[in-house]
Order: C-alpha cells, then structure tokens, then sequence
C-alpha cells in the first residue's frame, strides 16, 4: 500500500458571463457542509463573490498551523472552519474570518476523516476505528459509534443518515440522530471512499477494484462495478450518472441505476483523485501531474493542466474556477471553461486537502496548517 496514497488522497477523503445555476439552498452563509458539498457533485453553485474576473486577485487571509500533519479536507459552516488534524486525533473549529480557536475535541488515534456539518452537529471518523457525532458549537461530543477498524472515510450526511466505510471493508448506516446503526454491509476489502448519496442510493468504491450502489433505506446492494484496480477514489454523482477514478488509470461513468459503464478515459496514471462535475464537465486529477476536464456526456477531453506533480487531492467547482491542490504544495485556480491558470499560491509543503469555497474564501489544508485565501 502506497503511503503517499493512504495518507495524501484517500479523501481527498467541487461565471461571471455563464449562467452557471442556482441552488434552492443558498442563503446569507454559504456553506462547504462535507466533503461532496451537499449535492454530490464537489460545486457550489450558489458562490457569486470568487469569478473568473477577480480570482487573480486572492490573497493570504489566515493560516492556523498545528504540532503535526494534516490530511483532513475543511468543512464550512455558519462561519466556521472544522477540520482533523493527525496531532493526537483532534477536531478543530475556528473562526472563518480569524482562525481563532473556537473548540477542539480529541479522539484516540489519527483524523484524516473530512468533517460533515449538519442540522448543528459535527461528524467526523478517526484511526481509533470510532465515528463521532459533535456539537457544532461547543465541541461536546453526543456519541460516537465503534466499527472495529480505522475510519478514512468522510461521512456523508442525508435525511437524518450517517454514511461512512471502514478500513474493514463495511459501510454503514447510522441514525444521525443517536448514532444507532440502522444497517451495514460488507464490500470484503478495505474502503478508503467517502459515499456519495443521490436518489436513495448510496454510491462508494473500494480496493478490491469496485464501485458499489447500495439502497440508502436497507443497504441491499443494486449493483457493482469492476474497474480490475483498487480504487481509492470516490464517485461524484449528477444527472444519472456515477462517476469514479481508479488505480488503472482510467476515469469511469458509470449508469447510476444500473452501473453499466457509458465511457472511460485514459489518463497517464492512477486516478485517486475525486472528481467535480459542473455543467456538463467532469474535473479530476491524475497521478501522471495533470488537472483533466472532461465531456461529462461523452469523456471527451476538453482540456488538461499540466501540473508536474501528482493530483491526488479533488478539485473543487465554482462560479466558473475550478480550485485544486498538489503534492507539489500548490494550490491553483484554473478557468474551468478554457483550463488557463488564474491564480496559484505555494503554501511550502505538500497539500492533499482538498480545497473548499464558501463566501468569497478558498480553504485548503497543508501538510502542516488550514490555509484560508480571499480578496484584498
């Protein structure tokens, strides 16, 4: 097992003159409530302060460094960043605007789990093999539930239902409400993948080589999919289709209802990155040091950046800038129309967050601290 893999980019464990779309839950606080964002796709549709037009001009905003690594994405809500750290397995929460220090809480082995925000409550997965459930605010924990095995994965929350995997091959199901398991299943081989949740099924990869959909009511599997290599990454869904990176080197759309394979494409090196989908193009890196953008419909290359080191981390979409890091230590805003460089910062050490954007700010994690960026 590849330890720049395992640690860097399990989770990695998202226009100004397009009408790029509206989302019936943007409000006054927006938000990057989980890895996938809310609607699976890595996009914020509702960011209107970042464009094409103004990203050049990002600046350092804040960092908040910690005694050891991180590997953990950000999530961001009501003006708060949280985020796991490798240093004693803690959770943090900080001010958005300051980095202050609201709260931490520690488990008992390594976070690189993304946190999930909803309904006032953190939930978050830790080596320890416990996913726990936080007070959003206080960081007092309300439960948490033991799988037996390290949790990577980031949880994925949905109508009142925790989804998460194990380093034991299970995914589970718990009521998000008391941490009840409501039902499991066992794919056999470890899960690195954070589940993807769309239309009451629920959507993860594993590295025995499949892409699995399971019923989000009873966990009774619909399908799978055998891509022949471990596969660390984790689906992205939008309009019916499922799509999924793997240690092959290809990227996959796969039928959401039936898993049947629509296209692959090529890349020149293993896929562990999570792609975005926004309008109509898929977004991923490859460990070949290349940022691809593909015909969602047909896998059509529209245009690649050629970074120089591997991208394992997922991008994130929005307003027209696709926001994506390397094990470089870079973090980059492309144009998502045309792939042209917009903006880059060198944090100096290697990034496998992967970037979150909410309220006219960029959030990413290094190897050693939460970076935030944002107009002068």
């Amino acid at each position: 097992m590849k330890p720049v893999r395992v640690l860097l980019s399990i989770l990695c464990m998202c226009f100004v003159s397009m009408a790029w779309g509206e989302n019936p839950k943007c409000g006054v606080h927006i938000g990057w409530y989980q890895f996938h964002r809310y609607d699976m796709e890595r996009w914020n549709r509702c960011e209107k302060l970042l464009n094409v037009e103004n990203v050049g001009r990002l600046s350092y905003k804040w960092s908040h460094y910690a005694n050891d690594l991180l590997y953990s994405s950000p999530a961001v809500a009501n003006g708060v960043v949280y985020v796991g750290w490798w240093d004693g397995g803690n959770v943090y929460a900080l001010n958005a605007t300051t980095s202050a220090l609201l709260w931490s809480y520690g488990t008992d082995g390594h976070v690189i789990s993304s946190p999930a925000v909803a309904n006032g409550e953190v939930y978050v997965g830790s080596y320890d093999g416990n996913v726990y459930a936080l007070n959003a605010s206080t960081g007092r924990k309300l439960w948490s539930y033991s799988t037996g095995n390290p949790v990577y994965s980031s949880p994925a929350v949905t109508n009142g239902v925790v989804y998460l995997s194990s380093l034991g091959g299970n995914v589970y199901a718990l009521n998000a409400s008391t941490g009840r398991k409501l039902w499991s299943y066992s794919t056999g081989n470890p899960v690195y993948s954070s589940p993807a949740v769309a239309n009451g099924v629920v959507y993860l990869s594993s590295l025995g080589g499949k892409v699995y959909a399971l019923n989000a009511t009873t966990g009774r599997k619909l399908w799978s999919y055998a891509t022949g290599n471990p596969v660390y990454s984790s689906p992205a869904v939008a309009k019916g289709v499922v799509y999924v990176g793997s240690d092959d080197g290809n990227m996959y759309a796969l039928n959401a209802s039936t898993g049947a394979k629509l296209w692959s494409y090529t890349t020149g090196g293993a896929v562990t990155s999570s792609p975005a989908v926004a309008k109509g193009v898929v977004y991923v890196g490859s460990d070949d040091g290349n940022m691809y953008a593909l015909n969602a419909s047909t896998g059509a290359k529209l245009w690649s950046y050629t970074i120089g080191y591997g991208v394992q981390s997922s991008p994130a979409v929005a307003n027209g800038v696709v926001y994506l890091s390397s094990l470089g230590g870079t973090v980059y805003a492309l144009d998502a129309s045309t792939g042209a460089l917009l903006w880059s910062y060198t944090t100096g050490s290697s990034v496998g967050s992967s970037p979150a954007v909410a309220n006219g700010v960029v959030y990413v994690g290094s190897e050693d601290a939460v970076f935030a960026f944002g107009l002068p």
